[in-house]
């Protein structure tokens, strides 16, 4: 993990780059800060900031056995607590350290009617927790007390972020809007600009809640449009635990079955069986399609800079409100997922009934 420092400071003697394993970069003054900070005030808070992430990495988790947090923990503390502090010098009289319990709960308060899930909310107060406890051991300030208690999503039967169903509506819709952008065809595939590749990769995968290496491998033998279903068979699961048939609701069977069809004149698919490849002929991965939804996200206005967002919220949502709508069978054979108790047979609950619930959650 390296820490980055303020561009001007490079000329100031002391302020050297901390580095850190394995290699991330996070900058402890952001732009924003700086942006509303004099140059005494960032170098005062550079002080601040350098000695509170180094605090998480080395022994933050557990000081007496000098244990510190992952780079993606500090990482996630790093931008809430950034966050937090610029909020309560707009907020609440200008540049000032080290934060109040007053300070935080003005901030808290905000969260708690942000139109966010809850799982976001309980980051942002898990990360004032840490910076709090920091703060108790190095500058003797009493331990701060919320009325919230918010989940922050941990643990391992809750998915840390997940797309709410008003939020799975924006994503297709931003999908749709994304390949009908002019530019699509002279930048992507030199071709018409209403196409169906993202449609149908993001639709398809908010119904079958498709893992990402289950989109980079998907094979167009698995595409029964005339059924609306995926089938995939046993050998070619991610999990490679039995045969499976995924519903999909007509709506994303159409999307599929153009793109199918669109897809038989693209050079680039001549010798490939894949349904989708990236735009330089790849199969797609996990960070390839953290980019996408991100994109999507920011298409449609849904906040993720705050959030555990990847291709995963999608699959999270399926199983979420597949639960909510059906069962917990349902979900499973959806899913494609077995349980540690028992083996669910995919075909416990009829496709239909299925594909009826995945309309309803849109």
């Amino acid at each position: 993990m390296t820490l980055e420092r303020p561009r001007f400071l490079e000329r100031c003697p002391g302020f050297d780059t901390m580095r850190m394993e394995p290699n991330r970069n996070i900058r402890i003054v952001r732009k924003g800060q700086m942006d509303f900070l004099t140059d005494k005030q960032v170098i005062d808070y550079y002080e601040h900031r350098k000695k509170f992430l180094t605090w998480l990495f080395r022994i933050g988790k557990n000081p007496e056995k000098a244990k510190g947090y992952s780079p993606y923990t500090v990482a996630g503390t790093a931008d809430r607590t950034a966050r937090f502090d610029l909020w309560r010098w707009n907020n609440r009289g200008g540049y000032s350290i080290p934060p109040t319990q007053e300070d935080a709960t003005a901030y808290m308060e905000k969260v708690a009617y942000d139109d966010v899930v809850e799982s976001t909310k309980g980051k942002r107060m898990e990360a004032l927790l840490r910076y709090n406890k920091w703060l108790r051991e190095h500058q003797g300030l009493d331990e701060w007390e919320f009325k919230w208690t918010f989940k922050s999503g941990g643990g391992n039967n809750a998915p840390r972020d997940f797309l709410t169903q008003e939020e799975r509506r924006k994503i297709r819709q931003a999908a749709l809007d994304k390949d009908g952008n002019p530019n699509y065809g002279v930048e992507e595939f030199q071709e018409k600009a209403d196409s169906w590749r993202y449609t149908s990769l993001v639709w398809t995968s908010l119904d079958a809640g498709l893992r990402p290496i289950e989109v980079g491998t998907a094979k167009v033998s698995w595409c029964d449009t005339d059924n609306g279903v995926l089938r995939i068979p046993r050998e070619e699961s991610s999990k490679n635990q039995g045969n499976w048939t995924v519903g999909l609701t007509d709506r994303t069977a159409m999307a599929l079955e153009r793109w199918l069809e669109e897809r038989a004149g693209h050079p680039k698919y001549e010798d490939s069986d894949k349904i989708w490849l990236t735009r330089h002929g790849n199969r797609y991965g996990s960070n390839e399609l953290r980019r996408l939804l991100i994109d999507l996200c920011e298409r449609a206005g849904i906040e993720h800079e705050d959030r555990s967002m990847s291709w995963y919220s999608i699959r999270h949502s399926v199983g979420t409100y597949m639960t909510k709508e059906r069962d917990l069978a349902a979900a499973k054979a959806q899913l494609r997922h077995k349980a540690v108790e028992t083996t669910l047979k995919y075909d416990q609950v009829p496709v239909e009934d299925r594909k009826d619930a995945l309309d309803k959650m849109g």
